[in-house]
């Protein structure tokens, strides 16, 4: 078709088109235009506009018609554009490009004055972008393709003039003062730029500019649709960033850089989930992206799981500690969903990658699921790295769980049978462990089956433990004896099968006895071993108490046979002395023979010396290995026990030939060792414990940040386990030195180990009512907000969880909360007061708002007994809230403010509190006059520092005066009528001739004098205050709260 219009060539910019677009559901409503859009006078209605204008209505009403509708609009703009090729209807004969172009922009502007939560504009948007991608396409098509190569001349075109021309039209509103212009206006550009291929390079950066301006929008609504037009042009800057650096141009990383930072900074978590979805995909971007899986906002997470790592395409090219990281965090994410998804994302993305079968799915059609493949299971195992991530808290268990939870076809296809074991790997016996503990674990046990047929018997696998064990072992002392450093890589993996193997030997059923014997001796033969790790060793011991059995006999055989083994251990270093005084016997027989005249005597004594010298200090730290070995080995039996100590002759006799000797060492790992085994054992014996408290206490007082971590946590454990020391001690000193102890942990600000361990052991006993001092109570609190405290993020989780849950959780809890606060207050103004200039602390209001929570009544989870009443039916009632809790905070907070000395600072805080008060109406009267009574005399001493605090300190005013008014006793007048009343309905029921009097009446009368009472009241407590002229009352109090006095 001939163009009216010249076609003349410009250059524009490539957009890659993105495949995601956001779409938004929103109530349908009456659209109105924003009032402070001007319609100009636009003249007299043509046939043009009046399709165009009906184009656009029925573009509104729904998005089924939408197809048809932008046909239908493409053929009046062929028609103004483009000459007539046959001979039809000339109706649109005198209307040009130009005149479509504005009639076009004409109802485009009408969308920016809708505001977000009409549907219709979204609709219209989504019609504007269709036409316009449908427009370029068509254009796109009648011109021939005279230079195929050039990609950077593309030919102008009607539909990139009148994409320019809504370009030019909408982009001066960005900079409008209402919002929702803004909104609509950006909207509809970043729309444009998402829906096209190429724009005009003069309006690509007008809009560049304009966008760049709209992502430091006061709105969040706008800095949302200005990032996703600008991950567009982002993306289509990244394709050139190369040839930028070449022509030294930094343009693009700018625009890269200013993006990535609202991805890390921007407080709207709407922001940054745009951004996730819509930033490119590179590997300088990747890093920035990934950060997102530790986002606080929960749907952020998700869609970084659910939506980003999936298009990522195959998870191999991650790093590999950027796997683990991305596991740990999804997995243990606080989230469910979040969990959901990571879940969904390795059981289904990674698997498919290992085995390359992933395929895309066709529309909105699932994806078909492959085949299950092992070797693709072992492959991912090995991506994530078992041996390193499958230990103790490691993920790679908990991803296996999910991955055999949401697979139950790879249930079905694993086989273990005979040559699997006969050639593990640390991939293939942690599949194993895997499979067994998900089939063992299951709740409704629908999977126990399928471990006996599976899993090999005990007996079974008590030989490939011991050819498992033999081997590491035959590892282990050949690197001893060689040092051959390039084995100790295998011999890692070959310790993580054999741990893997006897976790599944813990959950074994040793009900078969001749499995249970062999198990029994193999177990007793390796934990003799003096080379075996200490994890394994904690591992055989599991193992061999489970198979020993549970009642106390079987304790004291599990007992003796470990110290058995501890004997045989510590034997190795007699061994080793008598083969070396043998040496030393013969060598030295055979120098008697020489005589002392010969001329190399000296330097042959001399040799000898440095030599014994070297084995001596060989030999002294071989022997420190071995009683931290035999150390090792009753510790671990000790936290295997329950009975008491001095029941068991065994525990006993290893008190005393071993603790107490290691305890008394002068080596220092040994020593501390030893003090760890002594703490347990007094968790079995409570004298034990008592006698050695102040042992614990010396080495808290003078021994090294480890030592004093050791120390809080065995007194931790001795006071839970027997908290009777606190109350029944012997020594009257000894809690003021226990509380002492954990002072001194609280401060310790320098050593935030100590610190945060000091914190969660004083957190656990206060919890369980073992320590209830006031003052430790106190200096929790001062540590939660202390900002010398904000690096220590153990302590300061620790804090957050122990402060709500302490006193929601009792009665008596909070109460004491409530006694501390003023304390409280009083610490942290003064640490406010000396703090540098780069130091910051958590505001007085955030302060003040935390303590009113943590002591309202009405937040108690778990309810007293007292509380707590049953009606006739056997339901449970609960009674009213005790609001004494408060009342008492109220009078111990007015007492603080008008004490002598109290400063300006202190007051304020201390006012602004009273506001937030609960003013329960169940209290007694005594309280509620009191307090009443102290809140007036605050008021007549004018204490408050500034309108804020007698606004607080009014309000508490009022409240109480309500409160009073309602729980006040009647009048004399007022219990006169009352009491005549009663007589009258006396005599009605005993004598039928008596006549009731108008009780109606006296009621009234009663009622008018009880509020004539109360406002007389009120007048003489307010006294001198109620005649000023600038009285409290009018300042502070609106209409309502004055009717209400």
């Amino acid at each position: 078709m001939p163009g009216r219009v010249s076609t003349r060539n410009s250059t524009t910019s490539r957009v890659a088109r993105k495949s995601s677009e956001p779409s938004l559901s929103l109530r349908a409503s009456a659209s109105r235009l924003h009032p402070s859009v001007v319609v100009p006078d636009e003249g007299p209605s043509n046939t043009l506009r009046a399709r165009i204008c009906a184009i656009f209505g029925d573009a509104q009403k729904s998005t089924a018609g939408h197809r048809k509708l932008i046909i239908n609009l493409r053929k009046i703009h062929e028609a103004c554009c483009y000459e007539p090729s046959k001979s039809g209807k000339k109706e649109l004969d005198d209307h040009g490009e130009d005149d479509f172009n504005v009639e076009f922009a004409r109802c485009v502007i009408r969308l920016v004055g809708i505001k977000k939560s009409e549907a219709v504009g979204d609709r219209i948007l989504r019609f504007i972008g269709l036409f316009l991608r449908h427009a370029s396409e068509k254009d796109a098509a009648l011109i021939p393709q005279t230079q195929p190569d050039d990609t950077q001349s593309f030919p102008e075109t009607p539909s990139t003039r009148l994409t320019s021309h809504v370009l030019s039209v909408i982009l001066p509103l960005l900079k409008a003062k209402e919002k929702t212009i803004r909104f609509r206006s950006t909207q509809i550009i970043s729309h444009i730029i998402n829906s096209l291929d190429s724009i005009d390079d003069e309006y690509y950066h007008l809009v560049r500019v304009g966008l760049l301006k709209r992502i430091r929008d006061k709105e969040a609504m706008v800095r949302v649709q200005a990032v996703l037009g600008l991950g567009r042009l982002a993306s289509n800057e990244g394709d050139e960033e190369r040839e930028d650096e070449e022509s030294g141009s930094d343009e693009s990383s700018g625009l890269l850089e200013k993006l990535l930072e609202v991805l890390q900074n921007d407080p709207s978590a709407d922001v940054r989930r745009s951004l996730l979805l819509n930033l490119p995909l590179t590997p300088s971007t990747l890093p920035f992206l990934l950060e997102r899986a530790r986002d606080l906002d929960p749907p952020t997470r998700r869609a970084l799981y659910s939506r980003l790592l999936p298009a990522l395409g195959d998870f191999r090219h991650l790093s590999l500690s950027m796997r683990e990281k991305l596991l740990r965090w999804g997995l243990r994410d606080r989230d469910e969903n979040v969990r959901k998804a990571t879940a969904r994302l390795f059981r289904e993305r990674w698997i498919e990658d290992c085995a390359g079968t992933r395929t895309p799915s066709e529309g909105d059609a699932p994806a078909e699921i492959p085949p299950p493949s092992v070797d693709a299971l072992l492959e991912l195992l090995e991506r994530i790295d078992v041996v390193n991530s499958g230990v103790e808290n490691g993920v790679a268990l908990e991803a296996l769980r999910e991955f055999w939870s949401g697979r139950p076809d790879y249930i079905d296809a694993v086989n273990f049978d005979d040559p699997f074991w006969d050639q593990l790997s640390a991939e293939r016996v942690f599949l194993a462990r895997s499979f067994n503990d998900f089939c063992t674990q299951e709740e409704d046990g629908k999977y126990s089956a399928l471990v006996e047929e599976k899993m090999p018997e005990v007996t079974k696998l008590a030989f490939f433990i011991q050819r498992y064990t033999s081997d590491l072992v035959n590892r282990i002392r050949s690197i001893n004896t060689n040092d051959q450093a390039e084995e100790e890589e295998d011999t890692v993996e070959q310790e993580f099968i054999v741990e893997q193997l006897l976790h599944i030997a813990q959950t074994l059923d040793y009900s078969d006895e001749v499995g249970r014997r062999k198990m029994f001796a193999l177990l007793r033969e390796t934990l003799a071993i003096a080379e075996l790790p200490d994890e394994i060793t904690r591992l055989v011991i599991e193992v061999l108490r489970s198979v020993c059995g549970t009642d106390s006999a079987a304790e004291r055989e599990f007992c003796g046979v470990v110290l058995e083994a501890v004997a045989e251990v510590h034997d190795t270093i007699v061994s080793e002395d008598t083969m070396d005084v043998g040496g030393d016997e013969s060598f030295h027989s055979a120098r008697s023979e020489v005589t002392d005249t010969t001329p190399t005597k000296d330097k042959r004594e001399r040799q000898l010396l440095s030599e014994n010298s070297e084995q001596d200090e060989q030999k002294a730290i071989k022997e420190i290995l071995v009683n931290l070995k035999c150390l090792h080995i009753a510790q671990c039996m000790l936290q295997n026990v329950g009975d008491n100590l001095q029941e068991n002759i065994h525990l006993v006799t290893m008190l005393n030939n071993l603790v107490v000797p290691a305890v008394r060492s002068h080596e220092a790992p040994i020593r501390e060792r030893g003090l760890l085994c002594l703490g347990l054992c007094c968790l079995l014996d409570k004298t034990l414990a008592e006698e050695n408290l102040t042992l614990f206490l010396h080495c808290f007082s003078r021994g090294h940040d480890s030592l004093q971590t050791t120390a809080i946590h065995i007194l931790s454990d001795i006071l839970t386990t027997h908290p009777s020391l606190l109350t029944h001690s012997i020594d009257p000193n000894m809690t003021k030195s226990i509380f002492k102890v954990f002072h001194k942990g609280l401060k310790a600000v320098h050593t935030p180990e100590v610190q945060s361990a000091a914190t969660t052991a004083l957190c656990k006993l206060m919890l369980t009512l073992v320590i209830t001092d006031e003052d430790l109570l106190k200096q929790l609190v001062i540590c939660f907000f202390e900002p010398s405290t904000k690096e220590n993020a153990a302590m300061r989780q620790a804090l957050s969880y122990f402060l709500p849950v302490y006193c929601h959780s009792r009665t008596e809890n909070m109460e004491r909360m409530g006694k501390v606060v003023p304390g409280v207050l009083h610490a942290l103004v003064g640490l406010e007061e000396e703090l540098d200039e780069d130091e910051e602390m958590v505001g007085m209001t955030v302060v003040t708002n935390m303590l009113v929570e943590w002591t309202d009544a009405r937040k108690l989870i778990v309810l007293d007994d007292e509380a707590v009443s049953w009606d006739e039916a056997g339901r449970k009632e609960i009674k009213a809230v005790n609001g004494d809790i408060h009342l008492n905070l109220a009078d111990a907070l007015l007492e603080r403010a008008m004490a002598h000395g109290c400063p300006k600072e202190e007051k304020k805080p201390i006012l602004s509190m009273l506001g937030k008060l609960y003013i329960a109406p169940t209290s007694t009267l005594e309280k509620f006059q009191s307090t009443y009574e102290l809140a007036a005399e605050a008021i007549e001493l004018k204490i408050a520092p500034d309108a804020g605090s007698r606004n607080a300190l009014t309000k508490l005013h009022a409240a109480l005066s309500k409160a009073l008014g309602e729980t006040t006793p009647m009048s004399p007048r007022k219990s006169a009528a009352r009491d005549g009343v009663t007589a009258l309905k006396e005599e009605e029921a005993g004598s039928d001739e008596t006549q009731m009097p108008d009780i109606e009446a006296v009621e009234e009368e009663t009622k008018m004098e009880g509020e004539l009472e109360d406002a007389t009241q009120m007048q003489a407590i307010m006294g001198e205050e109620m005649n000023v002229k600038d009285s409290i009352l009018d300042d502070l109090l609106d209409d309502e709260e004055k009717e209400e006095l």
